[in-house]
């Protein structure tokens, strides 16, 4: 039985451990973790790509089971900023919310994941698979020493994946595309006074960015996400202000919805600058394909069914941003994402998690590891 004394206890500890990121420290939380589910006796280990890093994974082995179901939460946090109104490492309880950084995003999740297994295993509940936790590191700026490598280099190798990192119960079955490039163009310096004497950059990099906003993605529509959205992230150029630019740099933000893949995208973003600039490189700085599983699919059916005995209406969505649900189809693991955190409270200052989502999302996750069956 889920203990809500002990869940909102372990999440205040959770929360009272700085981890950051950036800079990036996750030991203190993984030693912490490590040393609690010990005492479960589950087998634990930590897994480190670079120093103080630190990926914990924990072990729930079943009599006779065929298959393997990872939970997966993440240990880091953004960084907390400095107009919180109260001490964001202190885990403050007040009017059924527990305040700090973390509480939303990740840190309520993961001890809802914790006191699940805890309840698992004092009530002796024979699950029908092998369950592994992974509570990761980095996750908030790209996983590249958490479960990226984790799934790379076969650490992790399990038949299916619950990512644990959402908000308000939501079931996550389809998830954007992510390609980020930086495009540089050169032109030709002249004097301010003489523009036609050179061939300024900065215009050619306006009008590659009108017209490429005017321009169509191509795409899929799908029920639980918007179409797709291009976004100028940053853009620089020359040196002065009486100088004809002989330089521009811009990045660029792509999200596209499943079944579009990004050279489609690159070779549209090419045939435009081409049109505008003579001498440009395109560079890509990062692709995260999109994602979707079907509804039918037993992480679904199971997650969804344990919501509703649990008296919860599931939110079967998508995402427009990227998680790392992605990462998972690369190795042929089908994955869902969802989480019990308050709305719109990830990332902001006096973040919080409120209660009633902390002992309820427990209980549905408890459920739905108790009933799932491959």
């Amino acid at each position: 039985m889920i203990n809500k004394k002990r869940l909102i206890d372990l999440t205040r500890s959770l929360i009272k451990i700085d981890s950051q990121n950036p800079p990036g420290n996750e030991t203190a939380i993984a030693c912490f973790l490590k040393a609690y589910l010990e005492k479960l006796s589950l087998r634990v280990k930590i897994v480190e790509f670079k120093k103080n890093r630190p990926n914990l994974l924990a072990y729930l082995p079943a009599k006779h089971a065929k298959h393997s179901l990872l939970v997966t939460p993440h240990l880091d946090t953004v960084p907390a900023g400095r107009k919180w109104r109260i001490d964001p490492f202190a885990g403050v309880v007040a009017q059924n919310k527990l305040y700090g950084i973390g509480a939303t995003d990740c840190k309520g999740n993961l001890a809802c994941c914790v006191e699940a297994i805890n309840s698992i295993v004092e009530d002796k509940a024979g699950l029908y698979y092998n369950l592994v936790l992974a509570a990761t590191a980095d996750e908030e700026s790209g996983s590249t020493w958490g479960l990226i490598p984790l799934l790379k280099k076969g650490i992790i190798k399990v038949d299916a994946a619950v990512v644990l990192d959402s908000e308000e119960f939501e079931v996550i079955v389809a998830q954007k595309g992510l390609l980020h490039v930086k495009v540089v163009l050169e032109g030709k310096r002249a004097h301010g006074a003489y523009p036609w004497r050179g061939d300024n950059a900065i215009d050619a990099a306006v009008r590659i960015v009108s017209e490429l906003k005017k321009s169509k993605i191509p795409f899929r529509k799908n029920r639980y996400l918007q179409p797709p959205t291009i976004n100028v992230g940053t853009i620089k150029g020359g040196d002065k202000v009486n100088v004809v630019a002989d330089w521009c740099e811009f990045e660029l933000d792509f999200r596209f919805l499943p079944g579009t893949d990004a050279q489609v995208i690159l070779r549209l973003l090419k045939s435009i600058v081409k049109k505008h600039s003579r001498k440009f490189a395109i560079e890509v700085e990062g692709i995260q394909k999109p994602y979707l599983i079907d509804e039918g699919h037993p992480l679904v059916k199971y997650l969804t069914a344990a919501m509703r005995q649990c008296k919860v209406s599931p939110r079967i969505c998508g995402s427009e941003g990227a998680t790392v649900i992605t990462f998972f189809q690369d190795r042929h693991i089908p994955a869902v994402a969802t989480g019990f955190g308050s709305e719109g409270c990830a990332h902001i200052i006096n973040e919080y998690v409120s209660l009633d989502n902390l002992y309820q999302g427990t209980v549905v996750l408890e459920r739905f590891l108790k009933d799932l069956k491959f």
